[in-house]
């Protein structure tokens, strides 16, 4: 069927009221939550196939940028590698296969080896082939990869649907054999006990929150496993994890805006977790390092944007700060070492990373060059380390790996990801644009584009955005983008408020009864855009993906005449029912986020104003792309399915497609080539909607 003659799917309307504080709706796509109902598989097929049928024009598009991503990656390649006691663990990909390979080197010395991607490597270990375990499933997902600290042991957890429940494992890595120990149901992450003979792992309730902490003695079966931690208070995720000295575990419990911390000796596993500090206090928050005789604390009681210092191990009541309250510094967290602390901050909307070397609270920023970057600490589970593991990236450069050298006041670059072909950085150049928002708010804006791009006001745009969880998207480079670039796209981030970008405050006035605040300073954004020059009025299409969806959604309905499309990926766009209803995933937990609906007319209401499934309009809206999958457990894909069946009815006239991942999660297709093809489908319709699908890449 050709894509003028491809038939509209068409949802059934069912009738489902609602009630709340004397507010009756109907919902008449609430029946497309079951994705065991055959009626709900089959529209989404339906969906599918007119999706497909309305972007066939664009196959031979999609087949040349998923050609340029792959022709700029080095497949075979592998990180640096990161020491541990006595090891090297890296990790490594081959050309044609999908999934990662984990490894490692015996250690000998200070300096990372030099090791070549595609040689034969004298002495690797393999942990775990990604492409072993994957064979014969659509999907899979890797949940934890944690060796014992004696690097005898590993604990690995797969999973093969995408719904976040993995199978834990165990490995001997001296004969390379699994121990029978099998067990299904757990969530990320998880410890093991400084002698090897425990494993800590986290499970999940019905509503995918972590909420159970279990012990394990490997060797035994599952049903002697013992019940350590249970968080009852259903705002509150759980997790453990071993500090960097292995001196010590923690249960860390969490909502959005309170933390209570349990520690143990992880020489006695078995023993008993006691509270940290004062405990559990509402609305202040904290993260806790270990380091010799003392516990250093970050938190926020009195401190907007935190405070540091340090408490006694022999009495974590007291606390003596060494880094005060600054207005103008967001601290973030504080990873202690031996004789140091990594202290990692925010400062006018950049990432910052200092070291802290003594009490005084004399910290060494490390510089960088460019204007706008960001940076932040790598893997450093050496504890007695002098060289510190720095990530750094910009819209022009790669992502690079640093070690600073504490003693030398000295950056040393160990690797930048290679983008094979004629790539330049100097080809292409970035800015910092601040908008005003509507109250007068000045919000910072990254923009990239191609040298010989100019702000002439002809250009087609991409504009991004998030704006939830004081999440901060900050500037980073993308292989896939270049397809973009080349084609004299100009690329940008609205670093809005609800993120993190700006210090705590741009987090609080973008959530709970703010939360407008996050739409209409996106909107002016791409507002400014136009006003410089760096966009075109009709040439502006808008991304952003799970509660950036939802910012996708919102502005649709506020300004759908400012842009010609919108892809929203995984899309939290049907937020008051879905906030409203506590048995969903996650939904108790968002409360302090979000606000409660149930309890609250006042937050109803508000919600009710700006939810995009509320609100939608008989209007020409913006060309719109909903991507989801099918066993997204953060959010449903009847979100964005019940959104785009509602769009079609209130507005027949509108171009708009569902994309449903029929074996895939919250983050898309697992494989890196199928990842690729994804991305190639969305930019492909981007720059069809930008008027530049025909445009070759420049010479």
């Amino acid at each position: 069927m050709s894509e003028t003659q491809a038939a509209k799917p068409a949802a059934p309307r069912r009738d489902h009221p609602r009630t709340h504080h004397g507010d009756t709706v109907n919902d008449p796509y609430a029946w497309l939550k079951d994705p065991e109902d055959p009626a709900t598989v089959e529209y989404l097929k339906a969906e599918n196939a007119f999706a497909e049928a309305r972007t066939a024009h664009l196959a031979a598009l999609r087949k040349s940028i998923f050609g340029e991503i792959k022709s700029r990656t080095q497949e075979t390649d592998l990180s640096v590698p990161v020491r541990k006691r006595g090891w090297w663990y890296y990790g490594r990909t081959e050309e044609g296969k999908q999934y990662g390979i984990q490894c490692r080197l015996k250690a000998d010395g200070d300096t990372p080896p030099e090791i070549e991607a595609g040689t034969a490597i004298e002495g690797e270990e393999i942990l775990v082939d990604g492409n072993e375990l994957a064979e014969g499933h659509d999907f899979f997902s890797l949940g934890t990869c944690d060796v014992s600290p004696d690097g005898n042991l590993l604990a690995y957890a797969v999973n093969y649907s995408g719904d976040e429940r993995f199978t834990l494992r165990f490995r001997d890595l001296r004969t390379g054999e699994d121990f029978p120990d099998d067990i299904p149901n757990v969530f990320y992450g998880g410890s093991w006990s400084l002698d090897g003979s425990v494993f800590f792992y986290t499970k999940v309730d019905d509503a995918w929150r972590p909420y159970q902490v279990w012990r394990h003695v490997l060797g035994e079966h599952e049903d002697k496993d013992v019940l350590v931690h249970q968080e009852d208070d259903e705002r509150f995720w759980t997790g453990i994890d071993l500090t960097r000295s292995e001196q010590y575990l923690f249960i860390v419990s969490g909502s959005k805006i309170t933390t209570e911390v349990r520690y143990l000796d992880a020489a006695d596993p078995t023993g008993e977790f006691k509270v940290f500090g004062n405990g559990r206090v509402q609305g202040v928050e904290l993260s806790v390092d270990h380091q010799g005789d003392r516990f250093w604390v970050l938190h926020n009681k009195d401190a907007e944007n935190f405070t540091l210092g340090w408490t006694p191990v022999e009495d974590t009541t007291q606390f003596h700060e060494v880094i005060p309250h600054d207005e103008a510094v967001r601290l973030e967290s504080a990873d202690a070492f031996a004789d140091h602390v990594v202290v990692s901050m925010r400062r006018a909307g950049l990432s910052q990373v200092a070291i802290l070397g003594g009490e005084d609270g004399r910290l060494t920023e490390i510089a960088f060059d460019e204007p706008i970057y960001s940076v932040g600490l790598g893997e450093n589970p050496d504890y007695d380390s002098r060289q510190i593991r720095l990530g750094y990236t910009s819209l022009v450069t790669p992502s690079s790996v640093y070690d600073y050298d504490i003693d030398a006041a000295e950056l040393r670059l160990r690797k930048r990801t290679p983008v094979l072909g004629d790539f330049d950085p100097a080809d292409y150049v970035q800015y910092r644009e601040w908008a005003t928002a509507a109250d007068g708010t000045k919000v910072p804006i990254s923009i990239v584009a191609k040298q010989g791009v100019t702000a002439d006001g002809t250009a087609p745009c991409l504009l991004y955005g998030y704006g939830s969880y004081e999440h901060s998207i900050d500037p980073y480079f993308s292989i896939a983008r270049l397809s973009l670039l080349d084609r004299g796209v100009v690329f940008a981030i609205a670093h809005i408020r609800g993120g993190g970008e700006m210090g705590r405050q741009w987090y609080e006035q973008g959530k709970l009864l703010h939360k407008r605040n996050t739409f209409t300073d996106f909107v002016d954004c791409a507002e400014h855009l136009v006003d410089v020059g760096w966009a075109a009025p009709d040439r502006i299409v808008a991304r952003g993906g799970s509660a950036g969806g939802l910012l996708m959604g919102a502005v649709a309905n506020l300004a759908p005449e400012r842009f010609a499309g919108v892809l929203a990926d995984v899309p939290f766009v049907d937020a008051l029912n879905t906030i409203l209803d506590p048995t969903m995933p996650l939904t108790v937990i968002e409360w302090e986020e979000w606000g409660n609906p149930l309890e609250s007319p006042e937050v109803y209401e508000y919600m009710k104003s700006y939810s995009p499934y509320e609100n939608i309009a008989d209007v020409r809206y913006p060309s719109i792309l909903a991507v989801t999958s099918l066993n997204d457990t953060r959010v449903g894909f009847h979100e964005p399915a019940k959104w785009i069946a509602k769009l079609r009815h209130e507005s027949p006239n509108s171009d708009v497609l569902l994309k449903t991942e029929m074996e895939a999660g919250h983050g898309g297709r697992s494989g890196r080539y199928d990842a690729w093809e994804e991305e190639a489908f969305n930019l492909a319709w981007v720059l069809d909607k930008l008027g530049a699908a025909q445009i070759a890449l420049a010479e």
